[in-house]
């Protein structure tokens, strides 16, 4: 059952017409997939390989073919048909076939899919899989017991859909130690960014749209308080710096602060809004990796400001690469489908060649790893205050900030009515995240200042 003698177990087929340039292959080995899931992008994986099967046979010297698929219900609709005869109910017929090679697992969530991983994997069974959120809070668990059965687990698919960045870390980087990975890794909230930008928009006011439109999920927590976010940018930390990262300790807030006001005042200071997932080395006595996801200013001339719409994008920066930026569809049927069978590519080969041959999916290689407390990262800032406009607000709001030193760098103040309310946005210096956070406290308790403050970071990608 080990993946060591599996190489020598896989079917053997006959091509009848000419292959790689008009050589016949006569033989060919066959990996027999099985898949837990046949919803949206279950049935986008089933598409796929009927559309590029053969080129993907060509490609790889291996065929790759369908042997059940598990689904809730076998008459359920599904953006594209699975052949009826391969349906299932019974997950287990899936991990327990001696037939299937590959199990793919695309049931999502943390309950069940856990068991079916355990399962598959204990079996010998290389998984391939695109569950995010179980990566995140089971990850060490999962990777052990793979280990312990000498199977392998893939997890391209989990991050940014069709873009290969867990590949690209893994494999292309290799050689490369990594100061920084900034993420949009979350199209939906990058949508509702966008449209607000593009149409003076409230957040409301888009949510609900894109909601309607099936943009946004109902409800739509997971996405726009950054937890999708979350879970993905801690794989990318736990991948890059080699110790796995507890989601516990990833710094998270959403954009459901983000008002129009926002997003012009800042594109009149020069940037754009956009929830960034952020991994950074950061040194001194105290040093470590910074994990965060939170709303952030990004300079309009830097490229992830200009990735709008449900699209992803990964700036990453290697010691030896240097800057490299990975942009594309982040979800969806079609590209999650191609993150998925290029998984199943490397489980196939590593099948016809009796053993692990590439580097292995994850390797805890430090031997100690610290994700930093927010309190302890340092940034600039924005800060919007709604003010009573009289004299005097504005020396006792920076007065404050001197005491905690932190210093101003621009103010922006519209003109108003005496004794009526107006925006006031403070743009600050670098800043510990703790110091920040006592002297808006502070502000927010002067008479002169109403409702709550809003604070973002400022990211210079220094």
């Amino acid at each position: 059952m080990p993946p060591a003698s599996a190489a020598l177990q896989l079917n053997k087929i006959e091509l009848s017409r000419p292959a790689f340039g008009g050589i016949l292959c006569r033989l060919m080995q066959q990996v027999n997939l099985g898949m837990i899931g046949g919803g949206t992008v279950g049935s986008g994986v089933f598409h796929a390989l009927q559309q590029n099967g053969n080129l993907m046979a060509a490609r790889l010297g291996v065929k790759l073919a369908f042997r059940k698929v598990a689904v809730k219900a076998i008459d359920e609709p599904r953006p594209y048909p699975i052949t009826k005869s391969l349906l299932t109910t019974d997950w287990q017929e899936v991990v327990n076939d001696p037939d299937i090679h590959v199990v793919i697992e695309l049931v999502g969530g943390t309950g069940i899919a856990r068991t079916m991983i355990l399962s598959a994997l204990s079996k010998g069974k290389t998984v391939v899989t695109a569950n995010k959120a179980l990566l995140s809070a089971h990850g060490p668990e999962l990777f052990a017991a793979a280990a312990r059965s000498g199977a392998n687990l893939y997890y391209e698919a989990s991050v940014c859909g069709g873009i290969p960045i867990i590949k690209s870390l893994r494999e292309g980087f290799v050689a490369n130690q990594f100061s920084a990975i900034y993420g949009i890794v979350n199209g939906t909230c990058n949508y509702i960014l966008s449209r607000m930008k593009q149409e003076g928009a409230e957040f409301a006011d888009v949510l609900a749209d894109a909601q309607k439109q099936g943009y946004a999920e109902t409800p739509p927590d997971l996405d726009i308080d950054g937890f999708d976010a979350q879970h993905k940018i801690g794989i990318l930390a736990s991948l890059a710096h080699g110790f796995w990262v507890d989601h516990h300790q990833i710094h998270t807030e959403g954009i459901r602060e983000i008002s129009r006001l926002d997003m012009q005042f800042a594109q009149q200071l020069g940037y754009n809004i956009k929830l960034l997932g952020i991994v950074k080395q950061v040194g001194g006595k105290k040093a470590g990796i910074q994990v965060s996801v939170y709303p952030t200013l990004i300079p309009n001339s830097h490229v992830l400001a200009s990735v709008n719409g449900v699209f992803n994008a990964c700036f990453v920066r290697g010691d030896v690469v240097g800057d490299t930026l990975f942009y594309g569809r982040g979800a969806g049927k079609d590209a999650t489908a191609s993150a998925v069978l290029s998984d199943v590519a490397d489980a196939a080969l590593d099948l016809r060649n009796g053993g692990k041959v590439r580097v292995a999916p994850f390797i805890a290689h430090a031997s100690k790893g610290r994700v930093l407390p927010m309190d302890e990262i340092v940034s600039r800032y924005y800060v919007r205050l709604s003010v009573v406009d009289r004299p005097g607000v504005l020396a006792k709001i920076s007065a404050i900030f001197a005491q905690s030193k932190i210093g101003i760098s621009s103010v922006i103040q519209p003109e108003g009515h005496e004794g009526e309310s107006v925006p006031l946005i403070l743009m600050l210096h670098d800043a510990p995240n703790a110091a920040m956070k006592k002297a808006l406290a502070k502000i927010s308790k002067l008479p002169a200042v109403k409702g709550k403050p809003v604070m973002l970071r400022v990211e210079s990608f220094t």
